[in-house]
């Protein structure tokens, strides 16, 4: 088993910037791939950025292209999320998910990740 705690969330102004962090314990060595997701109020889970652990590949989605970074320390078993020039529509509680499947198919598919964190709140205002 894995279990991921999620941390940095907060109330920002629109654009501003927050970093999130991802800690993973247990059987990390389960782990391949790494993702960020987030869900607002009445609207689905949607994923965000990945990462693939062994060699730090990243992938995005178009809404966080040029905006978020993802990034990963092996040795503290840690991804995180730097997020910049956030949006009022940025707003929403964010996951980090893992998942033994590598990255490169169905990448944001949320069936997919095998566990995840309980969240943390990123509420931008305008």
């Amino acid at each position: 088993q894995v279990q991921l705690v999620e941390s940095g969330g907060g109330s920002v102004q629109a654009g501003g910037s927050l970093r999130l962090s991802c800690v993973a314990s247990g059987n990390t060595n389960m782990n391949s791939c790494m993702g960020w997701f987030r869900q607002a109020p009445g609207k689905e889970r949607e994923g965000v950025a990945a990462i693939f652990l062994p060699t730090g590949s990243t992938q995005y989605v178009d809404s966080a292209k040029g905006r978020f970074t993802i990034s990963r320390d092996s040795g503290k078993n840690t991804v995180y999320l730097q997020m910049n020039s956030l949006k009022p529509e940025d707003t929403a509680m964010y996951y980090c998910a893992a998942r033994t499947l590598g990255c490169g198919v169905s990448t944001f598919d949320r069936s997919r990740y095998n566990f995840w964190g309980r969240g943390t709140q990123v509420t931008v205002s305008s």
